[in-house]
């Protein structure tokens, strides 16, 4: 990689830590199975006055989202888990659901399948949706809260089956809109499985991969590696976030009840490298193979129909180009997005601002991590991997 770029490159992330659009944050890049680039700039901790280090702690929020995918497709592969079987196969309260219809609710064309999960597919919603769905959903996640800090914090199947007996925005395959499906899909895998959703991913996953530091909690000894998450306040200065969201426990201090397969997990840089170098590699990494080729390549070839993909740019305007399929996007037109892609490239990012992209015609990750809220695909991880792939390529 050439000096200059990366020179670039680390005077733009000082530059947003500088413009307060992240605390601090770090990106490694990785290409033919080699590290060609690492950068860090800001706090992990400005209360404590702690610099971003290689080593922190990171709430992946919906970057956990891929894992869970991964997750999906070990049982898939097995012969454990169809997708073409309805979720009522595996969570009885999916059964009989209602739609949103023209202002009322009507009987789902058909039920929702594992499928739907993995595309987004399957009209579950998140809270704060307007309408009958998002409200249900809300009341759910009300619920969640109430009872998050107590001996009686709902699990991750009683939370998929109460959002299961709630309706659906439309009826399942019929469009796409982003929602509770991964979460559903955790209690799927137990349920295909016999194991807790997070037994499974450290015996099919995080064990196999050596992602040590990888998981649904942060224990005692490796606390004070935790990044702290901030948002903007009133006045555009950021201020510590230490709000529980979407039922997930901000502190990490504790094994949650609720395992969330959209947004539960917490990884470092390195360990996320490691499992997405395994797809990368379609499927193995030192010599543990954790998924066949062919899966891999289904895993990441897209799944959404014409109709579909509209909703999904509809939803995600600053993502046209890409499709969407076993929860991630996949780069199906590079001509319309809004940044430098190759046809085939697949990721996703997190609520807090954590990204993850494989571009396997470059043979190239690209992760990024930071804890700022409402964040997503941020404008700094776009700039700087356009700087990245314009600099590089002939």
């Amino acid at each position: 990689m050439k000096a200059e770029i990366k020179e670039k490159m680390q005077e733009m992330l000082d530059a947003a830590v500088a413009n307060k659009e992240l605390a601090g944050g770090s990106m490694l890049i990785r290409q033919g199975g080699e590290e060609i680039c690492y950068l860090e700039s800001g706090m992990a901790d400005k209360e404590k006055g702690e610099a971003i280090r290689r080593d922190h702690i990171y709430r992946l929020y919906s970057m956990s989202k891929p894992v869970t995918g991964a997750a999906a497709m070990i049982l898939f592969e097995q012969g454990k888990l169809d997708l073409a079987e309805p979720v009522s196969s595996y969570l009885p309260a999916f059964s009989g659901q209602m739609v949103e219809e023209n202002g009322r609710l009507v009987p789902a064309e058909r039920e929702v399948t594992v499928k739907d999960l993995l595309g987004m597919t399957s009209g579950l919603v998140y809270n704060g949706n307007p309408g009958p769905a998002g409200e249900y959903a809300t009341e759910v996640f009300n619920q969640v809260d109430e009872r998050l800090l107590t001996a009686q914090a709902m699990t991750t199947v009683e939370i998929a089956e109460a959002l299961g007996r709630g309706p659906l925005k439309f009826h399942p395959g019929t469009s796409w809109l982003y929602g509770t499906s991964a979460d559903v899909l955790g209690a799927v895998i137990e349920a295909a499985s016999g194991m807790t959703f997070g037994a499974f991913l450290e015996k099919n996953l995080f064990g196999p991969l050596g992602m040590k530091d990888t998981g649904f909690f942060v224990p005692e000894e490796k606390k004070g590696r935790l990044a702290a998450a901030y948002r903007l306040d009133e006045n555009g200065e950021l201020v510590r976030y230490e709000e529980n969201h979407l039922g997930i426990i901000n502190a990490m201090d504790r094994q949650p009840s609720f395992e969330s397969g959209g947004a539960g997990l917490v990884s470092t840089i390195d360990d996320y490298a490691r499992f997405a170098q395994m797809l990368l590699n379609e499927g193995e990494l030192d010599g543990r193979r954790i998924l066949q080729p062919a899966t891999v390549r289904f895993m990441t070839a897209g799944q959404l129909d014409q109709v579909q993909r509209a909703a999904f740019v509809h939803n995600f305007s600053n993502m046209p180009g890409f499709s969407y399929g076993n929860l991630m996007r996949v780069m199906k037109d590079p001509g319309q997005s809004v940044t430098l892609n190759h046809v085939g490239e697949y990721g996703w990012d997190g609520w807090l601002g954590c990204y993850f992209a494989n571009d396997p015609a470059a043979g190239m990750t690209m992760l990024f991590m930071m804890q700022k809220t409402d964040s997503g695909l941020t404008s700094v991880v776009r700039r700087m991997r356009n700087l990245f792939i314009s600099g590089t390529e002939e």
